[in-house]
């Protein structure tokens, strides 16, 4: 699973990099530890692709990604708690997600994400060759705003001998494609995400009192 990520000015920048003409709603992009109920950048399809209408020359209406604050989780309607997570294999074949999955994906840019060992010690995961990761997620409207959900996968041999689930993992030539191409989303779903590295908060703490 993902139960919170931590984005930092540097995957603010990058985010510039790869959004072309990105608005100052960047400058306004939470910061630090992302939990569950907290908003989030997010990328999604550009405004001028959800509207035909409003599409003029070509070059216009080409393929881009717009950022988007929406908070993390759907509501469970007459129960308690948000869903945050759902299974990449599965996805489709849940009411709840299918519409979504198809129709409403995103991408979650985060420095990294957190998991647990058995021992309760922290665990991060990051992309050792840059600076950002990017989650595959998919998001819908409700009464109170916009909510996404992280897409998750069996761990990979990285992240596998601290949990046995890991999000959806996507390559930068990738997130156009889950983002606008629907034949992209099946293969997707059951790709392997490339491998982490990662570090043990107690690691960290025993380096600093050597």
């Amino acid at each position: 699973m993902c139960g919170r990520f931590y984005v930092d000015e540097g995957t603010a920048k990058e985010i510039e990099r790869v959004i072309r003409g990105v608005d100052l709603r960047i400058q306004k992009m939470r910061t630090g530890d992302i939990y569950p109920s907290q908003p989030a950048g997010i990328l999604t399809c550009h405004s001028r692709q959800k509207n035909p209408l409003l599409a003029g020359s070509a070059a216009e209406n080409s393929t881009a990604l717009e950022l988007n604050e929406m908070h993390w989780g759907f509501l469970q309607y007459q129960k308690k708690g948000l869903l945050i997570n759902a299974r990449a294999e599965t996805a489709l074949e849940r009411r709840t997600f299918r519409e979504s999955v198809l129709h409403r994906r995103c991408v979650i840019p985060a420095r990294h994400f957190y998991e647990w060992d058995s021992d309760k010690n922290k665990v991060i995961f990051f992309r050792e060759d840059r600076p950002v990761l990017f989650m595959a997620g998919f998001y819908n409207r409700f009464q109170d705003g916009a909510r996404f959900i992280i897409l998750t996968t069996e761990a990979n041999a990285s992240v596998g001998p601290v949990h046995n689930r890991m999000p959806l993992v996507l390559d930068e030539g990738e997130l156009e494609d889950w983002v606008y191409d629907d034949k992209f989303t099946e293969y997707a779903l059951h790709k392997t995400p490339p491998e982490l590295w990662r570090e043990q908060e107690y690691e960290q703490q025993s380096l600093l009192l050597t």
